[in-house]
């Protein structure tokens, strides 16, 4: 059943709502609490990357626009997992610092670039929601930031790197499980559970609270978000089940591997233990038998010279065979 204060979704209103000046006061209010200053847009900026098109799942960047400083702040909500996100990150700020510029224009018109991702997915480790990334040139060998002069307002001051290169903001949604006590908690809270306070006073979220009510759209509006939802359902119930297929796969493999690797071993390991069994074993077995050799022929040699010492005393060859056991030949050759 459907309540009064059940509030559209932020990508949905980011591809569709947000766009409207006079809903301007939302987006303003979450880039405001994460940059810590009061912002204000002033124009929408379009790209091959914002176009409000048909498939929206398909948009690299949701919202570009301008503020009241001139500088140029991406808003980008991403629902699915995406390996080389980094990547599309910094290729999204390079097409917008050399979208806004024209051919021979000076240095001084390029324009510094927020990025703010959204991100329904995991991106890699890390135990916080809200991640910052700024560039800061520091000494290699004494530490210190590096500070360079600029010209504003016709006036040469010191400035840092950090003021002239993009910034970016990584939001995890899925990370977020605190109680929301302060302003970018209230907004998380949003983001992930659409939940906002009655009472809030958090910048965005009062006009969100009046512009985003599920219940004030219109019924075309409606049905196209009732079926967004039903896509993103459908969406992450075939990725789970994937995750979970490959899970059970990749154990399934590597059980598989593991069995053919302790097989593989189990008969290396039983061709040693049979090779270092049989040359012991044979080992064994050649000396016994070179003991009963070496016996038998030490027999057989005193035999021999007993026979020949009984020869010399005149015995005959029977009675010297019937002593030593010898045959008649081998007393003859005597």
């Amino acid at each position: 059943m459907l309540t009064e204060n059940k509030y559209i979704r932020f990508d949905w209103a980011v591809k569709r709502m947000l766009r409207d000046k006079a809903n301007f006061a939302v987006l303003e209010g979450l880039i405001t609490v994460l940059l810590g200053e009061k912002i204000i847009i002033t124009e929408l900026l379009e790209s091959e990357g914002n176009q409000n098109s048909g498939d929206d799942k398909f948009n690299r960047v949701d919202i570009k626009a301008k503020n009241s400083k001139g500088e140029i702040i991406i808003v980008e909500v991403q629902l699915t997992r995406q390996l080389y996100y980094l990547q599309r990150m910094l290729y999204g700020v390079s097409k917008a610092i050399t979208e806004h510029i024209q051919i021979g224009n000076k240095y001084d018109q390029v324009k510094k670039v927020y990025s703010i991702n959204i991100l329904y997915f995991d991106l890699g480790q890390g135990s916080d929601y809200l991640y910052h990334g700024k560039t800061i040139f520091t000494g290699v060998h004494t530490g210190d930031q590096l500070k360079v002069n600029t010209k504003e307002a016709n006036e040469i001051r010191m400035t840092v790197p950090e003021n002239v290169f993009p910034e970016y903001y990584i939001i995890r949604v899925n990370e977020f499980n605190d109680v929301a006590t302060t302003p970018i908690e209230e907004w998380l809270d949003y983001l992930k559970n659409n939940h906002i306070k009655d009472n809030t006073s958090t910048p965005g979220l009062q006009e969100a609270r009046k512009k985003l009510l599920y219940m004030t759209m219109s019924d075309s509006d409606r049905r196209a978000y009732d079926a967004h939802m039903d896509d993103i359902m459908v969406q992450n119930d075939v990725l789970d089940t994937a995750k979970m297929e490959g899970r059970a796969e990749g154990r399934a493999e590597g059980h598989a591997e593991g069995l053919e690797e302790g097989r593989a071993e189990g008969r290396a390991e039983g061709r040693a233990e049979g090779l270092e069994e049989g040359r012991a074993a044979g080992l064994e077995e050649g000396r016994a038998e070179g003991r009963a050799e070496g016996l038998e022929e030490g027999v057989q040699k005193k035999a021999l010279e007993v026979a020949k010492n009984l020869k010399s005393m005149g015995l005959s060859i029977q009675d010297i065979q019937r002593v030593t056991g010898l045959s008649k030949d081998e007393i003859e050759s005597l």
